[in-house]
């Protein structure tokens, strides 16, 4: 990060050529084979769309209010832009390097707030960070970073003031339906209270992102191990059309009453910077799980299958393909439940695995020492097994 100041978001550049369509199955869970080729963005300057610099709070005019010229001919958008609008804020960080914006939800009245830990910690550069938020009335508040969980780019925040603020509703997020009517609302390209109308395009979709790593000083920093340094994270993600862009990472997506149903995380793009139309939103009920355990905690803890895994083609199957479990770790939660090396799971709760990626993904989204079931592939033969996950920080300590 450079000390210009610029719009916090991942981006995910997309072939122009779509990949052979995949077989029909109950459940789209294909991981994305997506590079990161700019893990967060440092827009300065030129026309929106292009880029915008970030306007400081001191110069930025109060966020444009929901708008009714005309009652007879309000529709659910208005509704439901008008239901949580009060719960979002746009956010300036800044730090002695470098500067970005993004957005955030409020969870309760006292002003905590979820928003992306690469919002807080300038994609992963600083944790030495000043944050303010502006909320939708224009008044503006200090906020102190509570906690930041890179393994889902989930953090919290809390807000300065005596003030009541408006928490959003919430909807359980395993509820919902492909096709399903959703806004996006946050700050893109800074532009404060921005509504977007569109779908939930997919479910139960993964991403392979930069991690927004932080090295807290003291060795608490979150690590990936890929046998070499770190790799990508993987993220369980909505997908959904509706417009975003650059300073909308860590706004809401909301359904048709205003009740929040995702984190908006991410954007895949075909060469510019912009919406495409293709977008990403951590589900709701695992963003809160994580917050939960961060104001609870201080931290949030995450599942550990306790098995090295790879992809794996399943000839004559009706699976396809899953991830396949190369080696175990003694006495992990894989080699106590009974799974052995060549078991290719196919399902993690119900829902279809079909690669190491989301198997990952699908582990770390996991609460530590939750209870799971896994079915997988063995000799041509179908097996279940129930599991108790491990916990990940054990990695950190060997």
């Amino acid at each position: 990060m450079d000390n210009r100041s610029g719009n916090q978001f991942l981006y995910y550049p997309v072939e122009a050529d779509n990949p052979k369509p995949k077989k029909t199955q109950k459940r789209s869970t294909r991981a994305l084979a997506m590079s990161v080729i700019a893990a967060f963005a440092a827009l300065t300057g030129g026309a929106i769309g292009a880029g915008a610099s970030l306007v400081a709070f001191s110069s930025m005019q109060a966020p444009a209010p929901v708008v009714v010229n005309n009652t007879e001919s309000v529709s659910w958008v208005t509704g439901a832009a008008l239901a949580a609008s009060p719960s979002v804020v746009t956010l300036s960080v800044t730090s002695p390097n470098g500067a970005g914006n993004g957005s955030g939800v409020l969870l309760s009245e006292d002003g905590y707030a979820l928003t992306n830990s690469h919002v807080v910690t300038l994609g992963g550069n600083t944790n030495d960070v000043t944050v303010t938020a502006q909320a939708w009335d224009g008044r503006v508040y200090e906020a102190e970073v509570i906690g930041t969980d890179p393994t889902n780019d989930i953090a919290v925040i809390k807000l300065q003031g005596s003030e009541s603020f408006q928490p959003i509703e919430i909807k359980d997020s395993d509820e919902l339906n492909v096709g399903e009517p959703v806004l996006a609302i946050g700050a893109p390209l800074g532009l404060s209270s921005t509504v977007t109308q569109g779908i939930v395009s997919a479910l139960n979709r993964t991403i392979q992102v930069a991690s927004s790593e932080v090295d807290n000083g003291d060795g608490s920093g979150l690590r990936f191990w890929d046998g070499i340094g770190a790799r990508p994270i993987n993220l369980q993600v909505l997908q959904t059309d509706a417009a975003i862009n650059p300073g909308n990472s860590g706004g809401a997506l909301v359904d048709q009453q205003g009740r929040l149903l995702g984190i908006n995380v991410a954007i895949a793009t075909s060469g510019s910077s912009g919406n495409i139309g293709v977008g990403f939103a951590i589900p709701a009920n695992t963003a809160l799980r994580i917050s939960d355990e961060i104001i609870e905690k201080g931290f949030a803890s995450h599942g550990l299958l306790g098995a090295l895994v790879t992809d794996s083609v399943i000839a004559e199957s009706s699976f396809g393909s899953g991830a396949e479990i190369v080696e175990l770790t003694p006495d992990g939660a894989a080699a106590e439940s009974g799974l052995q090396p060549g078991d290719i799971v196919v399902l993690f709760d119900g829902d279809r695995i079909e690669g190491s990626g989301e198997l990952t993904a699908a582990v770390r989204a996991q609460p530590a020492g939750a209870e799971v079931k896994l079915e997988v592939i063995r000799d041509g033969q179908r097996l279940s097994y129930s599991v108790e996950l491990g916990d990940s920080r054990d990695l950190e300590s060997n």
